[in-house]
This record gives structure tokens, sequence and C-alpha cells, in this order.
């Protein structure tokens, strides 16, 4: 099964764009997240209508943050994505005829959803000040460049 990298992606992006203080194009996020511009519009819509960045059309313009960093949290980029999935795992049948299957689904079902409730919980503890603090300790001790054209560059 496929794991959908997309919050990965994202808050990777959403950082890069608080180093970078100015506006950034689809294009150059497009480069950090090894994907298609039409794909980062598609996924920063998402964070648009929520107010966390805006965009700015012509010369000169990109997507800028439009939130501190200190209120936004994992869960609330989750959220803003549509909810993808935490967990790669399922039942096999959803509606199984078999007494042990049923068994088996609904304590998997309930182990899942609990360790679903705890993901989610923790991500709403994470703020991307956070993740931008634990970044600037890191470039600290190995004094790597940040900008996002360097740091991607193929």
């Amino acid at each position: 099964m496929k794991r959908d990298s997309r919050l990965s992606g994202v808050l990777h992006v959403l950082l890069h764009m608080a180093e970078r203080g100015g506006p950034a194009t689809s294009e150059a996020l497009a480069k950090a997240m090894h994907t298609n511009p039409v794909v980062i519009r598609r996924i920063m819509a998402g964070l648009r209508e929520r107010g966390y960045v805006r965009s700015e059309k012509g010369h000169g313009g990109g997507w800028t943050l439009a939130c501190d960093l200190a209120k936004l949290t994992l869960r609330d980029v989750h959220e803003a994505l549509g909810e993808p999935s935490l967990l790669a795992i399922g039942n096999r049948t959803e509606a199984p005829g078999c007494l042990v299957e049923q068994v088996v689904n609904a304590a998997l079902g309930r182990a899942l959803d609990e360790a679903e409730a705890m993901l989610l919980a923790r991500f709403g503890a994470v703020t991307l000040a956070d993740l931008s603090a634990d970044f600037h300790r890191r470039l600290a001790a190995h004094r790597q460049p940040s900008d996002l054209e360097t740091v991607h560059a193929d």
C-alpha cells in the first residue's frame, strides 16, 4: 500500500516558507516536494481556505504564510489536507459473515481507533514553531544552507 506523504511534504514546504520570509512560487515549492506545481496549488488551496497561507498572482507573487507558526499545529495541517488516513492497516473485510473474523475486526478496530486518537492528540500538541525551533537547532549544529533553492538543487 502506498503511503500518503502529503502531510510530511506540506510541513516541509511550510517550514521553508517560514525561513524564506517572502513569497515562494508553486514551481519552487514543487521542486522541494518533488512534484508538479499543480499538485502544490491543489494542496495549498486547502491551507488557504483555513487562513494558513495566502497567494499573490503576478511578478513577485507566490505563496506566503498567513498565520503564526506558534498557533498552527500538525493536526491543523492534517485537517486542512482533508484528514488523510493515518494508518495503513485495516480489516480484511468490512462486513464479514464469519464470527471469528467479526471478533478480529472488533479488536483491531478498537486498537486502531485508540492509536489514531493518540496520534491526533500528539499532532495537536506540536506546533510549526516547535518544528522551526528544532530546525534552527540542527542548522546551528550543522551549518547547512536553509534556502529552498540551495537545499533542493538537482
